[in-house]
């Protein structure tokens, strides 16, 4: 990156579990007024607008599109849509990282939304191309006969669900396989789920979300942090993935829950920054890490055991030079067994690549502000949020503290950016 890039905080829209008070609105309602509060709180119009969404949806291709004439923008802005599974809006704060060059691309607004209560349902391939066929028919004959050609074995439904394609698990029992590979135990799993909730419940209690937050369909705040669960009420929860071996660790308790949310983020240069309101949180963009392995021999999850530490030693950094720890939480298992590997000195060196002894890790300096398992993870909106939270916490700790933020997506891949507080 020729021109420095700096990431200020946005705003998002409370999370809320699925089916609950956000299910009335799709993706695109559920981001119209996360886009349109931020705009309000610009000069001028953004330059460029990147927007993601995972769940596919079939009447609209261009999510970004449709989200910039729904919500009143000017139709001369730019937008489009990107797809990086959780790490979708990560990833969109690193594309227009790219596009921005100081000579009148100066300020990108970059977020996503997840409406998890409205999956759309879809036909099967094939039924799909017997119905069209009756559609394309030209005469009423010509249509009874293709509707005649369909047969029961035809019939099928098409229902997205969180699985990998390839593999045809999902993300929980994915994350079950490499617990046990790597010996995370359930009682560490809940007391991660515990500090979460912990977390979270503290910071919204003491105003930091106040500017991170807007209302969005009469919902003010997060609808997830639990403030009465403990050790003991976890450690009552059954498995949720491995129900059958007496071996599963993962629960709903300590799992990121099925979520609705927007959130979003700015990407500026210095020219852009003077658009933004002076006491807009902002940190400078170092550098990003973008890392893919092979899921059919390492873990679904372990992108990120792998990247982390080659963007550490890129930078000639340690990880005690990191002051914060901003690390997704699909689940707690995933966030233990990806600081077990940054430890195993023999992991980063002989699978991640890196020789340079990068230290102990802190691991007190991990999401201070609450994670995914108690905040939500409304997929395309978690990247936006996590860059916000980590934006909001490093830029009051003071000029050159550092902060790393850590996102593994499905697929085998995930998503690491290096912030610096100015």
């Amino acid at each position: 990156m020729g021109e420095q890039i700096w990431l200020a905080a946005g705003v998002r829209s409370p999370f809320a579990k699925v089916d609950g008070p956000l299910a009335g609105l799709d993706a695109i309602g559920l981001s119209v007024p996360v886009v349109q509060a931020m705009v309000q709180r610009a000069q001028g119009k953004p330059d460029l607008l990147v927007w993601g969404a995972v769940i596919p949806n079939l009447t609209w291709s261009n999510i970004a599109r449709e989200v910039v004439l729904d919500a009143g923008l000017d139709p001369t802005i730019p937008a489009y849509g990107t797809v990086m599974a959780c790490s979708t809006s990560m990833a969109g704060a690193f594309q227009a990282a790219g596009l921005l060059d100081g000579r009148g691309r100066d300020l990108a607004l970059v977020g996503g939304a997840e409406s998890m209560s409205q999956v759309q349902i879809g036909l099967s391939q094939k039924l799909s191309n017997r119905f069209r066929a009756v559609q394309q028919a030209k005469t009423g004959g010509d249509r009874l006969k293709a509707l005649g050609r369909i047969r029961p074995a035809d019939i099928g439904l098409f229902i997205p669900s969180v699985v990998n394609r390839t593999t045809g698990m999902s993300m929980g029992e994915h994350t079950e396989i490499t617990a046990k590979q790597w010996g995370i135990g359930r009682q560490d799993q809940d007391a991660v789920a515990l500090a979460s909730h912990q977390s979270a419940v503290a910071a919204w209690a003491a105003g930091f979300f106040k500017d991170l937050v807007i209302p969005v369909a009469g919902m003010e705040r997060d609808n997830i942090p639990r403030a009465d669960t403990s050790l003991e009420r976890l450690a009552r929860l059954k498995p949720a993935f491995d129900r059958t071996s007496g071996q599963g660790s993962l629960t709903a308790g300590n799992s990121s829950p099925l979520t609705d949310g927007a959130a979003a983020l700015w990407a500026a240069t210095e020219a852009g920054l003077k658009r933004l309101p002076a006491a807009t949180p902002r940190v400078k963009l170092v550098d990003f890490e973008i890392t893919s392995i092979d899921l059919r021999n390492e873990g679904l999850l372990m992108a990120p055991a792998y990247g982390v530490p080659r963007l550490l030693a890129r930078n000639g950094l340690a990880y005690a030079d990191i002051g914060l720890w901003e690390i997704h939480e699909a689940f707690a298992a995933q966030l233990l067994f990806h600081i077990k590997a940054w430890e195993d000195r023999g992991f980063v060196r002989d699978k991640a690549g890196v020789s340079v002894d990068l230290g102990d890790f802190p691991r007190e300096r991990v999401n201070p502000t609450g994670g995914s398992v108690a905040l939500g993870h409304p997929f395309g909106a978690t990247g936006a949020r996590i860059l916000s939270q980590a934006i909001q916490e490093l830029a009051g700790r003071g000029k050159g503290e550092r902060a790393i933020v850590s996102i593994c997506a499905d697929g085998g891949q995930g998503t690491m950016a290096l912030l610096e507080a100015a």
